[in-house]
């Protein structure tokens, strides 16, 4: 009787089919799995949306982009314990620290002593938490606390990172921050590292360039911004006169690109690129809860023309947006919608979307 069974030319056309299936089905099964990323991903934007407009709902005002002593001279700066250079001080808790009510994490707001310094050893068991609401699932640089590291303007990845911040009142020996994937819209304008000091004065491009005009700020950033989040800010919407819908309020910025966190800003600290080349570097403590659009009067290209970063702009800044998903990067207007961006949008739409006040007339987006 003879033996049944495959022969070796059967079983290698068998198995040549499995594998061109299996190569067929990995594109989709990876599709699916972004998509379900990038679902919850706009999920957590939403969330965030809410908790910012249950937040004026109550205070009348928007959270601050980051709270500090208010100071306008160096004696005042010097009196605060300021940061000599940016004039950033205690207590420093961000946008991402006061929606903690509105976003059902009422245990890690009720353990945290406002009244003192993100940074005191009696508010660190608490803001090193990992909180999903703030993390994007396609971001892989990572979701754990990281180390706030000391501002280096001469950084680049030739070189070991920054060392941590030391030298704060009651600090621990490091200062270990929760992250956060999503970031508060300082507008068009950057106003990092030249808003206080001796020198005080900034200069503002005149509608997007490249023509800029002088502005005296001395440490109060009201004077020269025209986003919805920066240092003691307290926005309501009727100061958003482009119009809720029209203006961006968040956005993704990915850790594989640099660190943010959802606690706040500490003195002294900067924001260092995982990766550095020739058009970007390490930025001032304000860019670890705040990202800007341009154009900014402090930006300019080698031809001197102002420069405009919307999302996964290839210049890779660390106060810009920076998202993985394929394509481009969500954000959440000040309506509470959540959009995705496309990395190609007109740079001028993109700008003019960034600005809450300036009058533009917004394009297809």
């Amino acid at each position: 009787m003879p033996r049944r069974g495959f022969t070796l030319i059967e079983l290698l056309v068998v198995i040549a089919i499995i594998a061109v299936i299996v190569a067929l089905l990995l594109p989709a099964v990876q599709q699916a799995r972004e998509a379900a990323r990038r679902t919850s991903c706009k999920n957590n934007l939403k969330q965030l949306g809410l908790a910012l407009h249950n937040y004026h709902d109550t205070h009348r005002c928007l959270p601050a982009g980051f709270y500090t002593e208010f100071v306008t001279t160096a004696a005042e700066a010097t009196a605060a314990g300021a940061d000599p250079d940016t004039w950033d001080a205690a207590p420093g808790w961000g946008w991402g620290t006061l929606i903690l009510p509105f976003l059902e994490q009422d245990n890690i707001y009720d353990g945290l002593t406002l009244e003192l310094p993100l940074w005191h050893t009696a508010n660190a068991a608490f803001v090193d938490e990992k909180l999903p609401v703030f993390l994007c699932p396609s971001a892989t640089g990572g979701d754990d606390a990281f180390v706030v590291r000391e501002l280096d303007d001469m950084w680049d990845d030739t070189q070991p990172l920054p060392p941590p911040v030391t030298g704060l009142p009651n600090q621990p020996a490091e200062i270990f921050l929760g992250r956060t994937h999503y970031v508060a819209s300082h507008g068009q304008e950057s106003c990092w590292g030249d808003c206080g000091g001796t020198a005080g004065t900034v200069n503002v491009f005149v509608g997007n360039g490249p023509a800029t005009t002088p502005v005296d700020v001395f440490g109060d950033v009201s004077k020269m911004v025209d986003g919805p989040f920066y240092r003691n800010s307290s926005t309501r919407f009727r100061d958003v006169t482009d119009g809720l819908s029209n203006t961006i309020f968040l956005g993704e910025h990915s850790s594989f690109w640099s660190d943010k966190t959802w606690v706040g800003v500490v003195p002294g600290a900067g924001t260092t690129p995982r990766v550095s080349n020739p058009d970007n570097g390490p930025d001032t403590a304000a860019t670890l809860t705040l990202v800007h659009a341009g154009p900014s009067g402090g930006e300019v290209d080698s031809f001197g023309q102002p420069i405009i970063h919307p999302v996964n702009f290839p210049a890779f800044h660390v106060g810009q947006m920076y998202s993985e998903h394929v394509g481009g990067g969500q954000i959440c207007l000040g309506d509470g919608t959540v959009r995705f961006i496309s990395e190609n949008i007109d740079l001028f739409v993109f700008a003019n979307l960034s600005s809450m006040d300036e009058g533009e007339v917004l394009g297809e987006f």
